[in-house]
């Protein structure tokens, strides 16, 4: 049987990693610039779309404190667990969510991976499907948005396990 008797100061853990820098510290003006881009490419999404594109580019980019931050407040939202553990694999539990959300994750794939080239056409237009042209453009705008933040956040470190929901969002 597994339990949670275990704490996060358990000897048996690793050592937690230091940041390498609190750049939210040392580039305020662009920290706050990131915030009200967050803030708006939220507008006119919902809520739950919002959060599985966060969690699912987050996965991409291996970004860990993204991940706790967002499965966190998926969580606190009413998400359900099943949904968040599936998101990795997605496209084999089809079953757990909406053609829409469906749409919205192969975006946040081919936006997120653009390593393997340009969006297809054929994601692009799924999206485009299910989202009109108010809600595509804050859909990008939100994928494009969690990928800088992961980016600043894996390239500094950040230290995943502290976040709270309702914290100062990333």
């Amino acid at each position: 049987m597994t339990t949670n008797a275990h704490s996060h100061a358990t000897s048996e853990y690793t050592t937690e990693h230091t940041p390498r820098m609190q750049w939210s510290e040392h580039a305020p003006e662009v920290y706050k610039a990131m915030a009200r881009l967050e803030a708006a490419s939220r507008k006119g999404l919902d809520p739950v779309v919002a959060e599985l594109v966060k969690i699912r580019s987050s996965q991409l980019n291996h970004c860990a404190f993204c991940l706790d931050m967002h499965t966190k407040d998926a969580l606190a939202a009413g998400e359900s667990v099943q949904r968040i553990m599936q998101l990795s694999a997605w496209e084999e539990s089809q079953h757990f969510y909406t053609p829409k959300e469906i749409a919205a994750i192969e975006l946040t794939e081919a936006v997120t991976v653009l390593t393997d080239g340009f969006v297809p056409d054929e994601v692009y237009a799924k999206a485009a499907k299910h989202f009109d042209e108010t809600e595509l453009a804050h859909l990008i705008a939100a994928i494009i948005t969690i990928n800088a933040w992961n980016r600043f956040a894996v390239t500094t470190r950040m230290v995943p396990g502290h976040y709270t929901p309702g914290d100062v969002h990333s």
